[in-house]
């Protein structure tokens, strides 16, 4: 019998993401996972400024096709951690380790040709580019043939419903479009895990609905996805766990379920009257 707190198991392949040929000595390895299915871990992390330690021993993972998200008040250290997992802040001490190996250090370009894929919280599109410009011009990085770049186009499009867009400006598309255009450009590298950073921010509750669908739909394809949001009920609506983060440490970790009903949990972040 499962306890509260474990882990919901990660579910059946649902179905087989169409992908394109590549070149023998593509430098992306996101498709080769580790064995054990663990893509991200952290050990230990710290991070202080000026002797005052923001971050203060946390520990957590992240494995394939399973949704996790990172909670916490504000200044409570969540998007520091975040961002340690990330490569945009540097650990004063512990480890980031993907796929088992020690990226601490790592720079985020480095993160990225692993199989890590990040979406910022601020808009990263091109508002003057089409929808198919901004996507190619991610294509345009990577080591394959135009023809297969356009192959590759039509597949990320299609996969994301967002090819009745494609010659539409960027700066022309709904909280939501623009949303599903952030995170095509995201899965362009082919990643193994994706870090949603305030994704359920900035949209009207219909693509809220949408983005938490796609968010499913990733971690059907058998990614690793880890959420940190503001938006405490849309995050914990679609998450298998969640750490919650107060002064630097987890405080808690378990399933939304459990998180909800705990006093501890309601008393320092949710609040008492907090329902899903």
């Amino acid at each position: 019998m499962k306890t509260a707190w474990s882990a919901r198991p990660a579910p059946a392949w649902s179905f087989t993401p169409a992908r394109t040929a590549v070149p023998a000595n593509h430098c992306l390895e996101s498709n080769r996972l580790v064995a054990d299915g663990q893509l991200v871990r952290t050990e230990q992390l710290v991070k202080a400024y000026r002797g005052k330690r923001v971050v203060n021993g946390v520990d957590l993972n992240v494995n394939a096709g399973e949704i996790v998200g990172l909670l916490g008040p504000n200044g409570a250290g969540k998007t520091t951690s975040f961002y340690m997992i990330v490569g945009l802040v540097r650990p004063t001490e512990g480890k980031v380790f993907f796929k088992h190996k020690d990226i601490s250090a790592t720079p985020m370009f480095q993160r990225a040709r692993m199989g890590m894929g990040y979406l910022a919280q601020e808009p990263s599109i091109f508002r003057r580019l089409t929808v198919e410009q901004n996507v190619m011009a991610i294509l345009e990085t990577l080591p394959m043939s135009g023809a297969e770049r356009k192959k590759r186009l039509k597949v990320l499009l299609d996969e994301l419903k967002i090819g009745h867009l494609a010659r539409q400006r960027a700066y022309t598309l709904s909280g939501g479009e623009r949303r599903r255009l952030e995170i095509t450009r995201a899965l362009v590298t082919n990643p193994a895990l994706i870090l949603l950073d305030e994704p359920f921010s900035g949209v009207d509750p219909l693509a809220v609905s949408d983005v938490q669908q796609i968010v499913i739909e990733l971690k059907q394809r058998g990614l690793g996805i880890l959420i940190t949001d503001h938006n405490v009920r849309e995050t914990l609506a679609v998450v298998d766990r969640a750490y919650l983060i107060s002064e630097g440490k987890v405080l808690r970790e378990g399933t939304s379920d459990f998180l909800v009903n705990d006093p501890v949990s309601r008393e320092l972040y949710l609040g008492p009257r907090f329902s899903m």
